[in-house]
């Protein structure tokens, strides 16, 4: 893959970031900003007695500029990352086409990046967690997300090696259940915690922790098929152009009948 294809594959993986991202700020605004509204008032109605120092930035800026400025550019981000990933998969991982390589990077990413760290250290509304563990939190966080990414790489090269002597299906399974069986010792052996409040609405709780899991599942879905679309419209010669014929064709042969 030349560096002109590679250029052009970048810049539609940053468009349909910021695509995905579009999508992904409305399902965060209409679902998420109400429970994280609902947490704040939680937390003010226990601590009101304490005082509390000048709001450096407003919730209203929080919840439209702040967060629309945040998701766009993580959007982006992700979406040029990912597309040199596709640069470097297309081809390597089987015999995929674009939009099928797309749809399985967006699909692994989800996967990898999210949902294997978020089930060890799911998401949290203001007024849970102990302020003073928030460091160690995070950077466990952030951990956990770098080892499941290695670990998913791994796989994938082991299962790759092992197919050969196994046979495609047989060496996705196995390279799966590896997988599986090292994150799962991770979760062992990585420190959890538990700092939600007695008087914390479970159900509050649970609907902040989906509406976080669907804010990412329609930004990387959406991703997979927005990049998928172009990639085939640039790497598939004559893609719109068949399309265009069978349309035509058809509407002969109708006419026609």
């Amino acid at each position: 893959m030349n560096s002109i294809s590679v250029r052009a594959l970048l810049v539609r993986g940053m468009l349909a970031g910021l695509a995905a991202g579009a999508l992904a700020l409305v399902v965060a605004y209409f679902l998420g900003e109400s429970r994280v509204d609902a947490a704040i008032a939680l937390e003010e109605a226990h601590s009101h007695d304490h005082g509390g120092g000048e709001e450096l930035v407003s919730r209203t800026m929080q919840s439209t500029a702040g967060l629309a400025t945040g998701v766009l550019v993580f959007g982006v981000a992700i979406g040029g990352i990912a597309a040199l990933v596709f640069c470097y998969a297309l081809g390597r991982i089987g015999r995929f086409g674009p939009r099928a390589t797309a749809a399985l990077i967006a699909g692994a990413a989800l996967l990898a990046v999210y949902i294997v760290p978020f089930l060890k250290y799911p998401a949290n509304p203001p007024a849970v967690g102990n302020p003073d563990t928030i460091g160690r939190r995070t950077a466990l966080f952030f951990l956990m997300v770098a080892l499941s990414v290695l670990l998913a790489v791994a796989a994938v090269i082991f299962g790759k090696r092992l197919a050969p002597r196994l046979g495609n299906w047989n060496a996705t399974i196995t390279s799966s259940a590896a997988y599986v069986a090292v994150i799962g010792v991770a979760y062992v052996f990585l420190p959890s915690f538990n700092e939600v409040g007695k008087d914390f609405p479970a159900g509050l709780l649970w609907e902040f922790r989906l509406a976080t899991l669907a804010v990412q599942a329609t930004l990387w879905i959406t991703f997979g098929l927005v990049f998928g679309w172009l990639t085939e419209r640039l790497l598939v010669p004559g893609t719109d152009s068949v399309r265009t014929g069978n349309g035509a064709a058809n509407r002969a042969a109708t006419a026609a009948g």
